[in-house]
């Protein structure tokens, strides 16, 4: 299935995706009473603080994240990874832990989790992700850099 102007698009594979997403979600909340944050997941397994769920749980839960995204990109056709080199990515990610300590979560926590609970703070939350997502992907256009290859 193509979808017009998105030749690469899959959206039975983004449908499937968000269902499990949804479903792992679900478990989290129903099985432990917290909410599938995946930046609080990641402090707990960082042995940096948050609670609920145990450590053990916790680095399952993130080595899991990877871990389910190489198979299926080996089950697809394999991986092609491309990126600017480390130092922009350690930057990169130093900024996304400081947004997600600020914003208190980050784009599961709020964007999956707390949208569905209609929380407004994560309302809030997720309209100044997708807005800044946006000005930068336009800011880098407008810069001529590439946004997406």
């Amino acid at each position: 299935m193509t979808l017009p102007g998105f030749p690469d698009a899959a959206p039975l594979a983004g449908l499937a995706g968000g269902a499990l997403i949804g479903v792992a979600a679900a478990i989290v909340l129903l099985g432990l009473g917290r909410i599938a944050g995946v930046s609080g997941i990641a402090a707990k397994a960082a042995g940096l603080g948050g609670s609920g769920i145990g450590r053990g749980g916790a680095l399952t839960f993130i080595l899991g994240l990877p871990l389910g995204a190489l198979i299926v990109a080996l089950d697809s056709g394999g991986l092609e990874p491309s990126f600017a080199g480390p130092i922009p990515l350690v930057i990169a990610g130093l900024v996304v832990g400081v947004g997600t300590r600020l914003g208190s979560g980050c784009t599961s926590g709020h964007g999956v989790c707390g949208m569905s609970r209609l929380s407004a703070r994560s309302i809030v939350a997720t309209l100044v992700f997708m807005a800044t997502g946006i000005a930068t992907v336009a800011l880098m256009k407008a810069a001529g850099w590439t946004v997406l290859s």
